[in-house]
């Protein structure tokens, strides 16, 4: 049994899938309290569901890309098992996961996409860098910038790892409401940083008080 927030198709807003049908199950729980969350609706709110519940919803919707999210959806130790029912079935599976706990125990056909909390999340001291061995060369690492000071923090993350030579999967996302995407982009192209910038589209085709997707 898992803890389920909701799940619902949409299309994919952020990671290099964006822009894509995908199927979102938010796991509810979340071991963080970043200053810019938007989905703190998910910390504890949600229903127990069993695999074959959430499977037979997935299926509904017939969509092969699945994201599982929350919250955090490494927190319930159910997860990886049913990430690997849904590989099986020849799902393509990402996870969303806050790069606070282990990613070791997920299956290599998985992608991860994992977020490094800069300090102005007010979470940077609880990330576990030792993901950034485990990363593997199709999974991708985000940063969620506040400011300037949160972008050279992520540059000097992505130099002192050398995580250029780990992922050619590397963005960063202006907090929404909160950095201006140009103002990134400058920076972006003023460092000729080879990365790539990310909008949450899904913000831009949905407003605030609509459910984002079906």
């Amino acid at each position: 049994m898992l803890k389920v927030n909701e799940i619902f198709k949409s299309i994919q807003g952020e990671s290099t899938y964006a822009g894509l049908p995908c199927t979102f199950v938010r796991l509810a729980g979340c071991n963080l309290r970043c200053t810019y969350c938007d989905t703190n609706y998910a910390y504890y709110h949600g229903k127990e569901l069993s695999d074959e519940e959430i499977i037979s919803k997935i299926e509904e919707y017939g969509v092969n890309i699945v994201e599982f999210t929350g919250g955090e959806p490494l927190l319930q130790e159910e997860t990886p098992p049913l990430i690997k029912t849904l590989l099986d079935k020849g799902h393509k599976v990402l996870i969303e996961t806050n790069g606070s706990i282990c990613i070791g125990c997920l299956d290599k056909r998985l992608t991860i996409i994992m977020d490094i909390k800069t300090p102005k999340s007010g979470m940077s001291e609880r990330m576990n860098l030792k993901n950034l061995e485990l990363i593997k060369n199709n999974d991708e690492i985000k940063f969620v910038l506040l400011n300037e000071s949160d972008y050279i923090w992520a540059k000097d993350m992505i130099s002192k790892y050398n995580l250029l030579s780990k992922t050619k999967n590397i963005l960063m996302s202006p907090a929404y409401g909160v950095l201006s995407p140009k103002t990134l982009a400058l920076w972006i192209l003023r460092d000729n940083l080879p990365i790539r910038i990310q909008l949450q589209i899904h913000k831009y085709i949905w407003a605030p008080e609509e459910n984002e997707g079906v």
